[in-house]
């Protein structure tokens, strides 16, 4: 899951430079699909990036906005970030991009992408 969820923001990034990769994310982790894999249903955990991307934007009804896409391989990070710390602590994805605002964590991706990813779960839970 915490792979997945890493190529899925890198797939929608690297596929759709002129649309907000942000946008993407901040809906994708309030979803119901993600909601899905919290509570892992077989059905959705199974899926590669591609899938799980037509499978989201069926379900929700969801079109990209206008916007920028996170570059490099921030968006890959911040998926598994992500996904490893609502599997570490316990909690709802959806809670998790209100405790970890994404603004923030592209702000410390810089000082954060190169830890072991549990540290850097760690580290920001701490705080």
């Amino acid at each position: 899951v915490v792979e997945s969820q890493g190529k899925l923001f890198d797939y929608v990034a690297q596929s759709f430079p002129n649309k907000s990769t942000e946008d993407f994310i901040a809906t994708y982790m309030a979803s119901k699909t993600r909601k899905s894999i919290d509570e892992a249903k077989a059905y959705v955990n199974t899926m590669d990036a591609e899938e799980l991307w037509k499978y989201f934007t069926e379900t929700e009804h969801y079109q990209l906005k206008d916007g920028k896409a996170l570059k490099g391989f921030m968006p890959d990070w911040i998926g598994e970030f992500y996904a490893y710390y609502q599997w570490f602590y316990g909690i709802p994805s959806s809670e998790v991009i209100t405790r970890v605002p994404l603004d923030f964590l592209k702000k410390a991706y810089f000082g954060l992408h190169d830890l072991d990813l549990e540290l850097a779960v760690r580290k920001v839970g701490e705080e």
